[in-house]
């Protein structure tokens, strides 16, 4: 096999993009556009969720963190919000027949707050008039003409009741105990002994005639009193007529505003007529205090905050539809709350204090939520589906539906809702809600998708440029050249390592935009060249990777063991990712293996104690089938092997090994030894086909540095799957190296291939008669196996005798 036609060439090791395609020489030349690069898929879902108004066509934009998920949706509602009308103000009053429950109010946009400032206005004009028709003495006069004729029948009443008595021989006097009957004799009235000494027949006649004037008394008294009501109610009449006179004018300039609204028409006229039921609060205001049952006084005007309204959704500075963003969606910012004060000792609570929440300040638009932030606030994810499956914003606080005991309360009427509700989340969010909520497969039925990757193509370049000239303009950064330019499309593309795709994470990309135009700026440049965006990723390196350069110190004194030069038999290099969560790196690790006769098969180490993850378990346990497939045909695989990853501490996971162990695996039964300035990364499967794995730019880089420190030989280099080969997009440094012959890469579709290049032996291909040829490292392999079944068959004889004779035995007992 010819070598060098595996050796990937220079020009497939990273791709470049040419400043001069890009058709301009700075971003002064480029329109800006912060819109997102590519996600057309996710824009068209926007687009119909936005648009399609049936129930439970909300919409989900799924995507990572980065991506311009909040920002493409914002941009896009705001679009669709500006050219629908502005929803109406809802506002909560008090309900005098049932105070617990407010009412709610709907008026056109502005006119809310126009109700609440006029209320307040005819309050204290109310305030004002009332007790001044009340002081006039017009009023007077009227009450004076209304108990004038009352008060002049009472006085006929008695007149005359003394009269009827006089001729009786009774006189009646008004005591502070009521009125008393006396007999009289010549005129006067007679004592008690007097009468004592009355003959018996003149008492008698006495005690009947003043029987029959208490029941006159009490027939006039009857009558008094029944004045005495007249009176009153005429004086009530009266206070209401002149409270009416009073009231009225100013209610009535709210009328004629608002009238239009049967709901305003109405509380209007509630309002007046509590007004004239409690004309007390309005003709006393020279107190201060008034009692209230249960709670003690309180101060005077709040007694009038019962006439006041709660705008409780103002959209009165609103241009279109509402759009709100919701970054703390805990249970009361998203549903709304009703606030308690302190007063007394007790806590209490009114209409006044009813507050609006995301969900009904949205109502009308559009609500924009953080699915994870949604989900980590209790009892918010089902606040909100319960909002959108009743279609109506109720207020309730928390503790009303988790008290044992059932407490009074406000219960405000629910407003109707409509609302679109626009969660964003990560794609697993998405998956898992999708999974075990079907309420959110009922209520979100649109998928916005954001990709992480779009094709490299000159459209796609094209976007980079115009995202690099919106921040250059947005944040007042330097102008970017055309090479700079072109350095961030490729520093899109490493991100992603590979050669046919930009990164759709703009965050990251917009990072290296900012820090190049800082460098840019303390080089004193008028532009951001290539130079500076290198700079940036540089600096931005260092800033992470002290953790790498002390595994690579650890690795240049001899402290973890990697050879970069040498043969050594049962053992090679392997390549594995380390991620610190800013920053990830590759790193090798030297991997053995060790054989002997048996029948336990390849064991990892790894496993057995407990450090081996599932997949690379599974990836592990491949191995022995390739083994069984491939030299198990015709003879037992009677073989002990282990196979361990030497100085790592962590676990182990990911098959990206699984041709690495194979190779030192092959390498302990042949004999023969493999290179060790050459390491491998890749996964196979049953029949040794390499698959692709990732990370290989920076597992390639990771090796790479390690011979850099100890020395090149010319000799070194990585051995990758052939379909890797997209995937790099390798730092400079490398591919200066790789071209001046310093470091070699090689891209293989087998282990054959992979171990042709590790023992600079043939593999062996298999003939007819399932032999292989001589010379050949499969060969080696073969005959290795074969002698351990030969040799386990020989050693097993008389295990199998004694075996045979202790059945016998049990046999004969």
């Amino acid at each position: 096999m010819n070598r060098h036609i595996l050796e990937v060439p220079v020009e497939k090791l990273r791709n470049t993009c040419n400043p001069n395609s890009l058709g301009f020489e700075t971003t002064e030349d480029v329109p800006p556009n912060e819109g997102p690069v590519g996600q057309a898929r996710a824009i068209a879902a926007i687009d119909f969720g936005l648009q399609i108004r049936t129930d439970g066509y909300n919409l989900f934009a799924a995507g990572l963190p980065g991506s311009g998920r909040f920002k493409t949706v914002r941009t896009h509602v705001e679009k669709m919000a500006a050219q629908q009308p502005t929803p109406s103000d809802w506002c909560y009053v008090h309900d005098f027949a049932n105070p617990d429950n407010p009412m709610a109010i709907s008026l056109p946009a502005g006119q809310g707050q126009e109700l609440a400032k006029a209320m307040d206005q005819a309050m204290e004009a109310i305030k004002r008039e009332v007790p001044l028709a009340f002081e006039s003495e017009s009023y007077e006069q009227r009450k004076a003409e209304v108990t004038k004729d009352i008060q002049t029948a009472r006085e006929q009443l008695l007149t005359n009741l003394q009269q009827e008595a006089r001729q009786r021989g009774f006189a009646i006097e008004l005591t502070p105990m009521g009125i008393v009957t006396m007999p009289l004799v010549d005129g006067k009235p007679i004592s008690r002994e007097d009468f004592d000494q009355l003959p018996e027949e003149r008492k008698n006649e006495l005690l009947q005639i003043g029987k029959q004037l208490e029941a006159d008394v009490e027939q006039a008294l009857r009558t008094g009193k029944k004045l005495e009501k007249e009176a009153e109610e005429k004086v009530r009449e009266l206070d209401r007529e002149i409270a009416v006179a009073a009231i009225h004018p100013f209610l009535q300039e709210i009328r004629s505003r608002f009238g239009e609204h049967p709901k305003v028409a109405d509380y209007l006229n509630k309002v007046q007529e509590n007004i004239v039921e409690n004309l007390d609060d309005f003709r006393s205001p020279e107190k201060a205090t008034v009692q209230i049952p249960g709670l003690g006084a309180i101060r005077r005007d709040e007694t009038f905050d019962r006439y006041k309204v709660n705008v409780f959704v103002n959209n009165s500075e609103t241009k279109g539809a509402p759009i709100i963003h919701e970054t703390n969606p805990t249970y009361y910012n998203l549903i709304g709350r009703i606030d308690y004060r302190a007063r007394l000792g007790a806590m209490v609570t009114d209409f006044t204090m009813i507050k609006a929440g995301a969900i009904e300040r949205a109502n009308g638009g559009y609500l924009i939520l953080d699915a994870r932030e949604v989900l980590i606030n209790p009892l918010s994810w089902e606040a909100l589906k319960r909002a959108l499956l009743s279609k109506e914003a109720r207020v309730e606080n928390i503790g009303e539906q988790f008290s044992f005991v059932p407490t009074a309360t406000l219960k405000p009427e629910p407003i109707p809702l409509d609302v679109k509700v626009i969660m964003v989340g990560n794609p697993i969010l998405y998956s898992a809600l999708y999974s075990i909520d079907q309420d959110f497969r009922n209520l979100f039925k649109v998928k916005a998708d954001f990709s992480t990757d779009v094709a490299w193509n000159q459209e796609h370049v094209q976007q980079y440029a115009e995202f690099i000239s919106a921040q250059v303009r947005e944040r007042n950064l330097k102008p970017f050249h055309k090479t700079g330019v072109a350095r961030v499309v490729e520093y899109g593309s490493r991100l992603l390592e590979d050669q046919e795709k930009l990164s759709t994470r703009l965050s990251d990309i917009g990072d290296i935009v900012k820090e190049a135009s800082f460098w840019a700026a303390n080089d004193g440049s008028q532009y951001v060249d290539s130079k500076h965006v290198d700079k940036a990723i540089d600096e931005r390196v260092y800033r992470s990777n002290m953790i790498e350069e002390k595994l690579q110190e650890l690795i240049d004194n001899g402290t973890i063991l990697i050879d970069t030069e040498g043969i050594a038999q049962g053992q090679v290099n392997g390549l594995s990712i380390m991620n610190i969560g800013d920053y990830y790196f590759g790193k090798p690790s030297r991997i053995t293996a060790t054989t002997s006769m048996g029948w336990g098969g390849p064991v990892n180490i790894e496993r057995e104690t407990k450090l081996s993850g599932r997949i690379h378990t599974k990836g592990f346990l491949i191995l022995s089938s390739y083994l069984a497939h491939k030299f198990a045909q015709d003879k037992p695989l009677a073989l002990n092997a282990s196979i361990v990853f030497e100085q790592l501490y962590d676990e182990v996971d990911g098959d990206s090994a699984s041709s690495t162990e194979l190779y030192a695996l092959l390498s302990s039964l042949s004999g023969v030894g493999l290179k060790q300035g050459i390491a491998v990364t890749g996964s196979v499967d049953q029949y040794g086909k390499v698959q692709a794995v990732g990370g290989v730019t920076r597992k390639i880089e990771g090796f790479f540095d390690t011979c850099k420190a100890k020395g090149f030989t010319g000799e070194q280099g990585v051995i990758i799957p052939r379909d890797n080969i997209r995937n790099l997009m390798l730092r400079p440094d490398v591919i200066n190296a790789v071209r001046e012959g310093l470091f070699r890469i090689y891209a293989i579709r087998t282990v054959e291939e992979g171990i042709e290049i590790l023992t600079d032996m043939p593999a062996g291909k298999q003939r007819s008669d399932g032999t292989y040829p001589e010379g050949t490292i499969n060969y080696l392999v073969d005959k290795r196996l074969r002698d351990f079944a030969r040799g386990l068959k020989e050693f097993g004889k008389p295990a199998e005798e004694v075996r045979g004779a202790e059945q016998e035995g049990r046999e004969a007992a």
